[in-house]
């Protein structure tokens, strides 16, 4: 569902991009190139900050959102979602936020008030919250970033973890084509 939020904001969506039917997209929402937009994802711009204003959610070129996924915003702040980025199933991802290009967000993480540097992977059950992970990270599953986290106790990522955040968004890239050839039998 395409809906617009109470300041009147409509999303926009690339037309090359697959949302799927039972999706809530609403209001700030800037959807880019072969996107996929999964099964119930709700991805949702309408909080406005004290001024009235909001800034918009982003996703980025070749991402895409997987099933239950729900992104949104504190006060109208930015989220922003780099290309060729995956946010796995059932992950939360709550503005202000930052996600950077070819990051992987495993099934059931939490990313808040945060920025996730480029090539970044964050493994299932995963909280980063209230800070700057910077590019090349590797966060285990059930880990906790936060402010008082040491960095230098996170290991960066490896080679077997980026081909296989790179197959996700591969997979993910060629339905976006097989669900647009269905698209009119919906």
């Amino acid at each position: 569902m395409i809906r617009k939020n109470p300041s009147g904001d409509l999303p926009q969506i690339a037309e090359s991009a697959f949302v799927d039917p039972t999706a809530i997209l609403c209001g700030k929402v800037i959807v880019g190139e072969n996107v996929f937009i999964g099964p119930y994802a709700v991805i949702r711009a309408d909080e406005v900050n004290a001024e009235g204003g909001m800034e918009p959610i982003i996703i980025g070129a070749h991402s895409n959102i997987q099933d239950g996924v729900v992104i949104h915003s504190k006060s109208g702040a930015a989220v922003t979602i780099g290309e060729h980025t995956s946010i796995a199933h059932r992950s939360i991802v709550h503005g202000p936020c930052s996600i950077g290009r070819r990051v992987f967000i495993g099934f059931n993480s939490v990313v808040f008030n945060c920025s996730v540097g480029e090539g970044c992977v964050v493994r299932h059950n995963s909280v980063v919250d209230g800070c700057d992970l910077p590019a090349g990270f590797y966060v285990p599953s059930t880990t906790h970033i936060h402010p008082d986290t040491d960095l230098g106790t996170i290991p960066k990522v490896t080679a077997s973890a980026t081909e296989f955040s790179e197959d996700v968004a591969r997979t993910n890239n060629e339905l976006v084509a097989g669900y647009k050839k269905l698209q009119n039998e919906f």
